[in-house]
């Protein structure tokens, strides 16, 4: 038996991961259990609970892999200090004594962080590097259904990279292209986050979201000045523009004169129809730098098969559009895309690039749903309720779908905590808000009074798979929400020739189709299927609701509140329970209604958490 710990860290969205013989056992961010969004910190309880779900201790583990090479960013960080110099040297300045003290010397700051999980963990030997795209790349290909591929991964930068392009066939992967810092679609987008007043590496996707109230009308400004794009999707980024590669910011000056506007302050400036025209204009790039790569990626390796990582690959509005244009027959996407999802890659590519093991058969998608992190039997569920002072009921599981399933169709809204939590940025009916998708009025509670957030931010909708064609226009499983398409003609309501007329955030209330909770703007959904076999209660929830309703969609969206982690434990889901309007909360066979808890558990949560 051979067991490998895979870590990420120190940038952003820390994680661990583990894989035995090639088998991804656990995998888990930090954040879940710090409480700190997008924790960047060494993952200390990540690290201890895959070790814990593996029944190993720290000192049998063979190989420990790190998801990046630290020596060839501080090559970067020099390089780039040198081609843009004078510019830049207060972040210069900044970062070197940090670099010196404890990023360069990473492999003993890392064996000092792994003693503490065991005092018999000695040898440091253990410890190997990954290449941070290399990570991504194998994170895509290894689990993936394909027995070879084209890989595309795509983020802000690694070391040098920012987007590659691999080959893998059976257990082997190599990158064959990249495209280098600071030329970057992570950063040119995050460039657009920032200015519209959001948080880098963390509100990339409220742009997303923002962009269908706009119109793209920046497009050609993009193009003629802050963007060289080729053809065939490679392009160079004009730095007279950005601040990132030797500043503090992401925009300069000269960015904010191109568009007219200065950056939006989040506390005090309202969203304008601007800035959703601007979400509008990058989004349109995005899709259109997305859409030439992969097509030239397909005519010069004739794949059929595409697989993607790196945080781009979470836009999936994007994501639709390469399946909308048929360029490639499959396409399969990490779930944890992001540097999270790097700590698996770099124990997958250390399994069967490093060691030459082949890939386990039959080829399927080895994620299991990307249901990798804790569970909890009922027994602990209920110990845990009990000292909580919760007034709850034990169901057998057949009343306890039937009861959710009936509580949904009332309109209810509730927190679904069941099975093993999800891998990723993506709450996939494991640690999930549910609510009927028919309800007009539900986009705007769920936002408002659930999870205190702008209120134009859209909803996922769970489908079970049998039923996804009969409601949207897509034919492929999109069992990890990564994957946009349209809601059918048939459950569309057309808008009448008034509401055509509005724009930006009133286009909000109308009523676009059988199910408006979930269906955007622009009649597209994020759409995640259901399937028995990897998450047989949440399937039977759904099918059930079905029985009841005659449809077979629910709205899902994580358990948390607006800057919150997703909840890992029932301590977690209690408290966003009580400090919400959440009516129902749903733990394995256990229900509690809010009506029925002590109101001194009511807690003033949201504010606990600062603005994402």
């Amino acid at each position: 038996m051979i067991s490998i710990l895979g870590i990420s860290a120190f940038y952003h969205d820390s994680a661990a991961a583990i894989v035995i013989d090639g088998k991804i056992i656990a995998a888990a961010q930090e954040e879940r259990f710090s409480r700190k969004k997008h924790d960047s910190s060494y993952p200390f309880h990540a690290v201890d609970y895959v070790l814990k779900e593996s029944k190993l201790k720290l000192s049998e583990i063979d190989y420990i892999v790190f998801y990046e090479k630290p020596f060839l960013k501080f090559e970067r960080l020099l390089e780039t200090y040198v081609s843009f110099a004078p510019k830049g040297f207060k972040s210069f300045s900044m970062s070197i004594p940090l670099w010196l003290k404890e990023k360069l010397f990473q492999k003993k700051m890392l064996f000092n962080e792994l003693k503490e999980h065991d005092k018999n963990f000695n040898n440091i030997n253990k410890i190997y590097f990954s290449e941070h795209h290399f990570s991504h790349a194998a994170s895509a290909f290894y689990p993936s259904p394909f027995e070879e591929a084209v890989v595309l991964t795509l983020d802000g930068v690694g070391e040098w990279a920012t987007t590659t392009v691999a080959k893998g066939k059976g257990k082997d992967l190599e990158i064959i292209k990249e495209i280098h810092f600071p030329h970057s679609i992570g950063l040119l987008y995050s460039a657009f986050t920032y200015y519209t007043g959001f948080k880098v590496n963390s509100g990339e996707y409220k742009v997303m979201g923002l962009a269908p109230y706009g119109e793209p009308k920046f497009k050609n400004i993009i193009l003629d000045k802050l963007i060289d794009l080729k053809e065939d999707g490679t392009f160079k980024l004009n730095m007279d523009y950005f601040n990132y590669a030797t500043g503090l910011t992401m925009t300069n000056d000269n960015f904010s004169k191109l568009f007219g506007q200065p950056v939006r302050n989040s506390e005090i400036d309202k969203l304008t129809q601007f800035h959703m025209d601007i979400a509008s204009s990058i989004q349109s790039i995005t899709e259109e730098i997305i859409i030439k790569l992969a097509k030239s990626i397909k005519e010069e390796f004739n794949s059929e098969n595409l697989c993607m990582a790196g945080g781009v690959a979470l836009n999936c509005v994007a994501n639709g559009k390469i399946l909308k244009e048929k360029i490639f027959k499959n396409i399969w996407i990490q779930p944890a895309a992001g540097d999270a999802g790097g700590s698996l890659g770099a124990a997958l590519g250390l399994w069967h690039k490093e060691l030459k093991k082949e890939r386990l058969l039959p080829l399927k998608d080895n994620m299991k749903g990307s249901y990798l992190g804790p569970s909890f039997s009922d027994n602990f569920i209920e110990k845990k309720l009990f000292d909580l002072g919760a007034v709850y009921e034990k169901l057998s599981e057949e009343k306890m779908l039937e009861t959710t399933a009936s509580e949904l169709a009332k309109e209810k809204t509730i927190g679904w905590f069941q099975g093993r939590m999800e891998f990723g940025p993506r709450a996939l009916g494991a640690r999930s808000i549910i609510a009927d998708p028919r309800s007009d009025k539900m986009q705007k509670k769920l936002n408002l009074k659930i999870k205190f957030r702008e209120s134009f931010r859209p909803f996922a909708p769970s489908i079970i798979k049998e039923d996804l064609s009969d409601w949207f226009d897509l034919q492929e499983d999109s069992p990890y929400m990564l994957l946009v398409a349209d809601v059918n003609n048939n459950i569309k309501k057309e808008m009448t020739t008034e509401e055509k007329k509005l724009f930006g955030i009133k286009k909000l209330n109308i009523k676009r189709s059988k199910i408006p909770a979930v269906t955007h703007v622009d009649y597209s959904a994020r759409i995640q299927t259901v399937h028995e076999e990897t998450n047989p209660k949440y399937y039977k929830l759904i099918k059930i609701f079905k029985k009841i309703t005659n449809c077979p969609v629910i709205v899902n969206t994580s358990f948390n509140v607006r800057g919150e982690p997703i909840v890992c434990t029932i301590n977690d889901a209690y408290q966003c329970f009580m400090g919400t309007d959440l009516d129902m909360l749903v733990c394995g066979n256990f229900v509690l209604y809010k009506e029925k808890q002590n109101i001194k558990s009511k807690i003033n949560y949201k504010d606990q958490f600062k603005l994402d």
